[in-house]
């Protein structure tokens, strides 16, 4: 995992929040992006669509369901990312049929060359605006070719994977209609999720966030992408590949490593953002561990916490202070945000849970 401080270079250099078009893409690759997306949904497919529409009820050929919702900015739009899961078996692996060795380090070449189940299937996306008296206007068709691989050395069949995929779209209420097939359409399966991609606030606005998550692991990629994909275990933005914490669940000894974006912030006279965050771990109503309040100069917050607690310890010769790995149990994340230009504040809580790495007798 690398730092906070190699994340926001990553950022930063890409200028993120300033460049941000279609899946991170910058105004003048988002044209072409649009361009090449003119696929509509087959009439088969879109007729099994229209069929679970009103009720909400899927068709199970691939049984899928949805898993969350997360939001970044993008320019004038939001990108959407949104996670579903799916069974190997289901999905449809098989030994991957002449698929070239990735180039390897030498101590990698076995990994490397190890044998590799593949998935391939189609999903399509169909994006509606929801009103308030449930009417339906669609704004979006898409269409995903997707390509997975796995390791056939310890593949489960009966495993339920996490997969996304990200989508720009303004402020709005959508209902999403998607449907997953195999490559010749005779298997059809299909879902429905409704999900609000709120107004960000305008700077000296109401201080807001995007949903806060943890990062599990990232990457730096070479380029954005300039379609959607399907992506397993973790999602795209601008040239990061981002893998959340599943469930929000830690070991013992693991820190928490979180991600967000601050809504509403004004910057000053010279055009910079001064933010002021204090973060605390809390176990109900008690403090368990208070970290030092840390300043921001971007509205991109990316931050490693060590859950370390500092331990009194007493004895004959006096106190003394040991630093100790966070015990399991259920805990929440307390962070309290603070905008030193125009004093704006909010406060934002997110649960967690620790477990023991050891298995308890």
């Amino acid at each position: 995992m690398k730092t906070r401080h190699g994340i926001a270079a990553v950022l930063i250099a890409a200028s993120i929040l300033g460049i941000m078009g279609t899946n991170g893409l910058s105004a003048q690759d988002k044209g072409k992006a649009q361009s090449q997306q003119k696929i509509f949904i087959p009439k088969q497919v879109k007729t099994v669509l229209q069929e679970g529409l009103l009720t909400r009820q899927g068709r199970q050929d691939i049984p899928f369901t949805f898993e969350r919702y997360l939001y970044l900015p993008a320019r004038e739009n939001l990108h959407n990312i949104i996670f579903f899961k799916a069974k190997n078996a289901d999905l449809g692996f098989a030994p991957a049929a002449g698929a070239p060795a990735a180039p390897a380090a030498p101590d990698q070449t076995q990994a490397a060359s190890a044998p590799q189940l593949e998935a391939k299937f189609n999903a399509f996306l169909w994006f509606s605006t929801l009103a308030e008296d449930g009417m339906l206007q669609t704004i979006k068709e898409v269409y995903i070719p997707a390509v997975i691989q796995t390791p056939a050395e310890g593949y489960d069949p009966e495993k339920v994977e996490s997969y996304s995929f990200g989508y720009p779209l303004p402020a709005g209420h959508y209902l999403l209609a998607m449907a997953l097939t195999s490559q010749d359409l005779s298997k059809i399966g299909t879902g429905y999720y409704e999900f609000t991609a709120p107004a960000p606030s305008a700077p000296g606005g109401p201080l807001d966030t995007t949903p806060i998550f943890f990062v599990q692991s990232y990457e730096q990629m070479q380029a954005p992408e300039m379609r959607a994909e399907i992506h397993k275990n973790c999602f795209t933005y601008s040239i990061l590949k981002l893998e959340p914490k599943a469930a929000n669940v830690f070991n013992v000894g693991e820190n928490l490593d979180i991600f967000f974006v601050i809504f509403g912030l004004k910057p000053n006279d010279q055009q910079k953002y001064n933010v002021l965050i204090t973060y605390e771990v809390k176990k109900g109503e008690e403090t368990a561990i208070k970290y030092e309040d840390q300043p921001y100069d971007s509205p991109l917050v990316s931050q490693p916490l060590p859950l370390k607690q500092t331990v009194i310890l007493k004895s004959d010769k006096g106190e003394s202070q040991e630093q100790r790995d966070l015990s399991a149990g259920l805990y929440t994340l307390d962070i309290k945000i603070t905008d030193k230009v125009t004093g704006s504040t909010a406060e934002k809580k997110v649960d967690f849970e620790v477990k023991s790495s050891t298995p308890q007798p």
